[in-house]
């Protein structure tokens, strides 16, 4: 039997969240992709597993739509075994990640990765220079037949479906011009696609090695794959624990890990970091009431993580060249934990270029 403290700890530690200091090269999270969605995102993610991330140069990161068509950073050296590691693992898989936009494809008779192919195609032709993302889209609406495309009522006009647009750009060897809003693409150079990802980028086996111990469903609820598929790539070096009464699964080699005690150290997590990613919540949050809170379905807050618990929400409050860090304790927080809170809203000022004008801790 494993408790939920070994789980989370096994976890901080397993994507660093203990480390003060770190590198690109020798961060985990990198494997798997580190989502940027919002102004805590991905540069945010990499500052709380050590990494200064200001120091970075742009040219050694790479910003691609992957993961549940999710903008996410990863080491630019790596980008062929990525694009490998999220291509579909089949016809079905791909018409599960492209949603909605399957069912005219399908009724055309035109199958799901080949659309995707042909997209990529049209989008490569499209994008020889840096390219605003709506311009793309208008042009891929001119040459696309019917089938791929939709009407949308908030532009009042018509588009290529949103998951073929975003899943295509890396077939396509397309990136995302780093702090561009609207998002800017752009030709990677040099890209060429791995034939196989290697174990270290594959998605199963990373978030078994992040997230884990997990179950098939885990991972194909991250990946928003068909859970046949994920079992289909289950590796066979992994181990059963028993987590709250369910059968998981840890890859072997981190069997030892899960057993090495409670995990050490504050961070304010973005509201989309790895962390807050597994897709088993009742083990990130036991409390219902704390998960709503957490994950509510419009403008989530961040979370207070501490010693491998999360135990608090947290939201900027930003004015001019100020801002305030408001804290949401779900439980009584010791002095050592309220001084590390201050000091992490320290850092993330400091990641913002502004001034903290204060921490506000709601008991």
């Amino acid at each position: 039997m494993v408790d939920q403290r070994q789980v989370m700890s096994f976890r901080a530690r397993a994507q660093q969240l203990c480390r003060a200091e770190g590198a690109l090269a020798d961060t985990a999270v990198l494997d798997i992709g580190v989502q940027d969605t919002g102004p805590d995102g991905g540069r945010w993610a990499l500052a709380v597993r050590g990494v200064d991330a200001r120091a970075v140069p742009d040219e050694d990161l790479i910003l691609l739509w992957t993961v549940r068509g999710a903008p996410h950073l990863y080491r630019r050296a790596d980008a062929g075994r990525v694009a490998a590691a999220v291509e579909p693992y089949s016809e079905a898989d791909a018409g599960k990640r492209i949603y909605d936009a399957a069912r005219p494809l399908k009724a055309a008779g035109i199958a799901n990765l080949a659309a995707l192919d042909e997209v990529a195609t049209r989008m490569r032709a499209i994008v020889t220079e840096p390219t605003v993302k709506g311009v793309v889209s208008g042009r891929l609406a001119e040459v696309m037949p019917e089938p791929y495309l939709r009407f949308c009522r908030p532009c009042d006009a018509t588009h290529l479906y949103e998951m073929p647009f975003r899943l295509a750009a890396v077939r396509a060897g397309l990136e995302l011009q780093l702090d561009t809003s609207p998002p800017v693409l752009r030709r990677t150079p040099g890209f060429r696609r791995a034939t196989t990802a290697g174990d270290r980028f594959d998605l199963v086996r990373a978030y078994l090695r992040l997230l884990g111990p997990a179950t098939p469903r885990h991972v194909a609820e991250f990946l928003d794959a068909p859970v046949k598929d994920v079992k289909a790539r289950w590796p066979d070096d992994v181990v059963e624990v028993v987590v709250d009464g369910e059968t998981r699964w840890l890859l072997a080699a981190d069997e030892e890990a899960l057993a090495a005690g409670d995990a050490t150290g504050t961070r304010l997590l973005g509201p989309f970091d790895l962390f807050l990613q597994a897709r088993d919540r009742a083990t990130l949050v036991p409390h219902a009431a704390h998960a709503k809170e957490l994950w509510p379905v419009l403008g989530r807050p961040g979370a207070v993580l501490a010693d491998g618990q999360l135990v608090g929400t947290w939201r900027p409050r930003k004015s001019g060249r100020t801002m305030t860090v408001s804290v949401r304790p779900w439980q009584a927080l010791p002095a050592t934990t309220r001084a590390a809170i201050a000091d992490q809203a320290e850092r993330l000022a400091a990641h913002r270029a502004v001034t903290l004008a204060g921490v506000d801790i709601t008991d």
